[in-house]
């Protein structure tokens, strides 16, 4: 009889220790409670473009190797040998200009472009494989007005693909040299990024 007591009161024990662990768990879980933030709301786009800026750090690393895939921020052989980041500022400001000219909005900006990454092909890589023209910078729209930021600044990444070989001297041949095809490509990418909504 006294082994049965003590199985009996041994398995009350555990069974107690169970239901107290339980309740330990239900003690510290969070409690549930609706967050009440902003909502966000849709709004639709009326720019009319009024200016724009460039900047990049001087920390960005150029390179002028002819190597396959130089380790650098910056390659670009659009433009005779020069000052990069000048030339990359050029087909910005081209690119917003010509969008300058096509939104007719109501709200005047500036927009604010920082360079982040411009990795083009070098001679070796365009005439042989290809690659890709991987951009990327932040952009922010300001009221050309009042200063007031109207967009925070966000990071824009957009690829354009770089025929190499036969289709690269093919394109030359049409007029599409890297820097107009490149041109063009930002061209539509500001286009559809300042226009269409966006969300506050």
């Amino acid at each position: 009889m006294n082994v049965l007591k003590i199985i009996t009161i041994a398995a009350l024990c555990l069974g107690v220790a169970g239901c107290a662990s339980i309740d330990t768990v239900t003690r510290n879980a969070p409690i549930e409670v609706p967050q009440f933030g902003e909502q966000t709301r849709v709004v639709a786009r009326s720019y009319a473009v009024q200016d724009m800026t460039f900047t990049a750090s001087n920390q960005l690393r150029v390179s002028e190797s002819n190597s396959y895939y130089p380790n650098a921020d910056v390659v670009w052989r659009g433009d005779p040998i020069g000052n990069r980041i000048a030339q990359i500022a050029a087909m910005f400001k081209e690119a917003t200009d010509r969008n300058a000219v096509k939104l007719d909005g109501t709200v005047p900006v500036v927009v604010d472009y920082e360079l982040v990454r411009f990795h083009g092909v070098t001679e070796r890589t365009r005439f042989s494989v290809g690659g890709v023209y991987n951009i990327e910078f932040e952009m922010t729209v300001r009221h050309a007005l009042t200063g007031e930021i109207l967009e925070p600044t966000r990071r824009i990444e957009a690829d354009l693909s770089a025929p190499g070989g036969v289709a690269a001297l093919m394109q030359e041949q049409r007029g599409q040299t890297e820097k107009v095809r490149v041109t063009d490509f930002l061209t539509q990418v500001f286009a559809d990024e300042l226009s269409g909504t966006y969300e506050i």
